[in-house]
């Protein structure tokens, strides 16, 4: 039985998960960790090139190849990923969250749980014109944090569209941990969060098109949600939401801002730049 999900449901079956679901599988992670991505073995084998991030030492990763042995048209993987030469538990957590976002049931366990061993799953499952494309990169360091961008994008033989999925993980160098959002909060302001981010979907409508044009049917057909997919950058908390929860699929995975001037008394202190 193939694991990928059908297109012929409802748009919102598509929609791939939500920080919190991904963050509750990250203590599964293996406790010996590697210093690359783990296809070392991979034909063909992974381009490397080192770079810098804000003093940070990244190694990004490029990686391509369609099912061994096929002919004419063939399943294919694109990988375009990063390692942390100087933080393999980060490195191992990346290689393992991709290959976790790529499932859409919450409570089906994946029989492969890195990167390399959805490789030989894939190719035992897939279809001619399958593709998954897996994307990593640094969106931002910040103090402490070095927040990674995780994407996976899934298009399968037969089906009108892709089905994309986007991942914040905010690493704490100092704890050697992912920050979850509570944590990142001060004691009771989630309430005042959730303000803040109404204000930040109010300020990205008044931007949309769709929207202006016929404001209260576009908020019945895609009403205001909460997300806790986040990540800390130089300009203020960016939080993004899956494809088809808050705008249609045209719109793709949207992603708001707020501004740490809004976040004043909501993040806790060593979060917030110096004043």
């Amino acid at each position: 039985m193939r694991f990928f999900p059908a297109l012929s449901g409802t748009p919102r079956r598509a929609r791939m998960y939500m920080a919190g679901t991904v963050l509750a599988v990250l203590a599964g992670c293996a406790s010996s960790p590697s210093g690359n991505i783990s296809l070392p073995s991979a034909t063909p084998q992974p381009t490397t090139t080192d770079t810098q991030v804000a003093g940070l030492a990244v190694e990004k990763i490029q990686w391509q190849g369609a099912k061994p042995g096929c002919e004419g048209q063939c399943p294919r993987i694109e990988i375009d990923s990063v390692a942390f030469p100087d933080i393999p538990k980060l490195t191992e957590l990346v290689d393992h969250v991709l290959a976790y976002m790529t499932g859409v049931d919450p409570d089906r366990p994946r029989p492969y749980g890195t990167l390399s061993e959805y490789t030989q799953y894939f190719w035992q499952t897939a279809q001619s014109r399958d593709l998954t494309v897996f994307k990593a990169s640094v969106k931002a360091v910040v103090g402490n944090i070095v927040a990674v961008e995780l994407h996976t994008g899934q298009y399968l033989t037969g089906a009108a569209h892709g089905i994309p999925a986007t991942q914040y993980l905010n690493w704490q160098r100092d704890q050697s941990r992912v920050l979850a959002l509570d944590e990142a909060l001060q004691s009771g302001a989630h309430p005042a969060f959730v303000e803040a981010l109404q204000r930040a979907h109010a300020a990205w409508l008044a931007q949309n098109p769709d929207a202006q044009r016929d404001p209260q049917a576009y908020n019945r057909m895609w009403p205001f949600q909460e997300s806790n997919n986040f990540a800390l950058t130089p300009e203020g908390m960016v939080i993004k939401y899956d494809a088809y929860s808050i705008a249609p699929y045209s719109h793709g995975e949207p992603e708001l801002l707020i501004p740490y001037t809004e976040l004043q008394g909501i993040l806790r202190p060593e979060f917030l730049p110096p004043a």
